[in-house]
């Protein structure tokens, strides 16, 4: 049975359209043409962030996080920001008696981000303030230590094969993806699919799934 169910961030609980749009304004690159390189990078099994050093090839994340804070930009999201069967989904998980979190590759300022949007979850991890990365087998064993020690009975949720299905699937856990995001859309890899408990497309599927679930005892 599934008693914790965690779930990876952007592309999943949140919409990073508008995050990645300040990006390409940021550059002074525009938006389309930011999109494109995502997407070609993506295509590539590169780092994500190889499509800023497309456009500036000494970019460095964190220094650039800093000069935007500084100019009165920061990188940010909010309500807006929640894909639309997101809240549903996480209150809907919690009204089972389930144990529901928030676990991915983020600053640690957006714990406070995630925590100011008053979301029906139990725990909030991001991957700097637990100081390892998605997909390190550490950060899936993070997960499994937050949700009660035993990764079979903890589904993880996310978009990216690779950066979640897979690594949370070696961890033990059950898997779930979702489609949507850039990654779900153009990474396709059978091998790990294939293995995932659920595949949807919208949030809204994933409560009534889990509960017929645990209805016949997993």
């Amino acid at each position: 049975m599934i008693n914790a169910i965690f779930f990876d961030i952007g592309g999943t609980i949140l919409d990073e359209s508008r995050e990645f749009a300040t990006w390409a304004d940021w550059l002074g690159v525009p938006r389309h043409t930011f999109s494109a390189v995502f997407g070609a990078v993506v295509a590539r099994g590169l780092d994500y962030q190889e499509t800023f050093r497309v456009f500036r090839p000494d970019f460095d994340l964190a220094a650039e996080r800093a000069l935007r804070a500084a100019a009165d930009e920061p990188e940010s999201f909010g309500e807006e920001d929640l894909y639309p069967d997101a809240r549903q989904c996480l209150a809907s998980l919690k009204d089972q008696g389930l144990f529901v979190g928030l676990a991915g590759n983020q600053p640690a300022h957006a714990e406070a981000l995630l925590r100011g949007l008053d979301l029906d979850v139990d725990v909030i991890g991001t991957s700097e303030s637990w100081g390892v990365e998605k997909p390190s087998s550490a950060f899936f064993e993070r997960v499994v230590r937050e949700g009660g020690g035993d990764a079979s009975s903890i589904l993880y949720v996310g978009d990216r094969p690779d950066n979640d299905a897979r690594p949370a699937r070696e961890a033990g856990m059950e898997t779930c993806l979702i489609r949507r995001g850039p990654w779900a859309h153009i990474l396709d890899i059978p091998a790990v699919s294939e293995q995932c408990l659920f595949r949807i497309d919208s949030l809204d599927e994933l409560p009534s799934l889990i509960a017929k679930h645990n209805a016949v005892g997993g």
